[in-house]
């Protein structure tokens, strides 16, 4: 599923958005591909479309990353995700039977 990831320096104000493509996702985290070098404890905002089309605005923090060839794998955690977000991912999960 192709979503967006906002990369944004805090010191500078600079942002980059770069192009996701999540593998697999559930109330409290998402794992991801992207060609981007990411680094792990860092918060990233992201812009996730989910199976309704609907766009989720949410906060992600790195806990995990691979390199395979020249796709890097993720792991992140939501940060202060709505109830309602939750709700909606946990729905996707039941549909999806993951």
């Amino acid at each position: 599923m192709a979503s967006r990831l906002v990369i944004k320096r805090l010191d500078d104000g600079k942002s980059n958005e770069v192009a996701i493509n999540i593998i697999d996702v559930s109330k409290s985290g998402i794992g991801f591909e992207c060609s981007e070098s990411l680094t792990v404890g860092e918060v990233y905002e992201s812009y996730l479309t989910i199976w309704t089309k609907e766009v989720l605005h949410a906060f992600l923090q790195i806990v995990r990353i691979d390199m395979n060839e020249d796709i890097y794998s993720y792991g992140a955690v939501f940060i202060g995700m709505s109830e309602m977000d939750s709700a909606r991912i946990e729905v996707y999960q039941t549909v999806n039977g993951q």
